[in-house]
């Protein structure tokens, strides 16, 4: 019997999911798998039995390669949530029917803590029924909050973008302010955890100073006392840079954004599109303080920038691809790849294999120690930690001028 593979990708992109893949396909070449199956727009594509042969798109290192340095989903995404066993037995019936229909044996999904859930279901209908096929979890996120790995793939490329654009508008803002400043609010992802938005504090150095406040979604907004803060600054500076969470909520709940026009949106996992908190904040400075302001909200931006992805974070991504292969061609199923650092100076990581029952479903929040000065910046211990994400650079392959990408030519789906 065949020995073959499927590998999907699920959730927001990143700069370096496909490296993930590349890493799972290096692996199953490298391991004598006979077919490697990638799934067409994750598990939804899968149950609608769309299937892409990626031997005819990865043919030698060279496409490995190219690969890497392709931003965002090459297989496709989703945000779709299989629903509980009980009840919906069919829906995983149907899984597993397409699986031995193709003589699929390992099943890898590359995402966050939604898509980890899939694995979690997926491995525990197989014991349930006494399947032997393996379900195995690689995992990427920007928001850098999955538990028990030190940090996630996707998180250190986001990071260096944020860091890196923000110098560009903190030196862009300080151009002007002859007469007043001009306050620039820039919106960065984050629903409930701020890894994120703290990367704009890897932007402070000998030639930036960095954003003048930080806000992170951990800690209640103050509204009154934001007000007051820009009040004083623009006595003080002629430049006011301002970065803040896209999930930011006052004391009530609220998120800042459902002050102006916030979309009402809803998506499969029952998370709200969040937008337009810069656009508040600046409406209200505008109309109270009477100071220029401007909104800036990078959005795909800051996890579609492969030209600009940390060389660490690439080589990572890889890694837990690679490893995850594997784990699974061993035996393992029901587990997460998960990176320890050993030491950050200089920097040296290791790889775990984890229980995905730990780790699905749960959110792991900046740590509050790290969030100060009354909730407005983070902590020397926060870049200490981040630091080392961001290094190094992998060159684009030019054409034109510009970088070439890897494409899935949609026509060549099974189905």
């Amino acid at each position: 019997m065949a020995r073959n593979i499927i590998v999907g990708q699920s959730g927001g992109p990143t700069a370096v999911i496909n490296s993930s893949l590349a890493g799972v396909v290096s692996a199953a070449k490298d391991l004598g798998f006979d077919k490697i199956y990638g799934m067409h727009h994750g598990i939804q594509g899968f149950l609608n039995e769309e299937l892409v042969d990626i031997s005819e798109y990865v043919k030698d290192k060279s496409d490995i390669e190219l690969l890497k340095r392709t931003p965002s989903a090459f297989l496709g995404s989703c945000r779709y949530k299989l629903p509980k066993i009980e009840g919906n037995e069919a829906t995983y019936d149907k899984i597993f029917e397409i699986m031995e229909k193709n003589d699929i044996e390992c099943f890898f999904y590359i995402g966050g803590n939604d898509s980890m859930d899939t694995i979690k279901m997926l491995s525990d209908y197989a014991a349930m029924k006494g399947k032997t096929q393996k379900f195995m979890g690689v995992p990427k996120t920007i928001d850098n909050d999955l538990p028990i790995t030190d940090h996630t793939p996707g998180y250190g490329s986001a990071a260096k973008y944020i860091a890196a654009s923000l110098k560009e508008v903190i030196r862009d803002n300080s151009s002007f302010g002859i007469e007043k400043p001009t306050v620039t609010v820039v919106e960065i992802m984050g629903r409930h955890a701020g890894w994120l938005t703290a990367a704009a504090a890897l932007s402070r150095g000998e030639d930036c100073e960095g954003p003048d406040m930080i806000y992170l979604p951990e800690v209640d907004f103050d509204l009154d006392d934001f007000m007051a803060r820009v009040k004083k600054l623009s006595v003080e500076k002629s430049s006011v840079v301002i970065a803040v969470s896209e999930g930011i909520k006052l004391a009530d709940g609220r998120f800042v954004c459902e002050l102006g026009s916030a979309s009402d949106y809803v998506d499969a996992f029952g998370h709200k599109q969040l937008s337009g908190c810069a656009v508040v904040l600046t409406n209200k400075i505008q109309s109270e303080l009477g100071l220029k302001s401007r909104a800036i909200e990078y959005s795909t931006l800051q996890r579609a920038a492969t030209h600009l992805a940390s060389l660490n974070d690439i080589n990572e991504a890889f890694t837990v691809g690679y490893l995850a292969c594997k784990a699974a061609s061993e035996g393992q199923t029901g587990m997460m790849i998960t990176i320890d650092v050993v030491k950050r100076d200089p920097y040296e990581v290791a790889y775990s294999i984890y229980d995905i029952h730990a780790i699905a479903n749960v959110e792991r929040p900046v740590p509050a120690e790290w969030i100060v000065d009354n909730g407005t910046n983070v902590s020397d211990e926060y870049v200490e930690y981040a630091r080392p994400l961001i290094m190094g650079e992998l060159t684009p392959m030019m054409v034109d001028g510009l970088p070439r990408h890897l494409v899935l030519n949609k026509s060549t789906y099974r189905k």
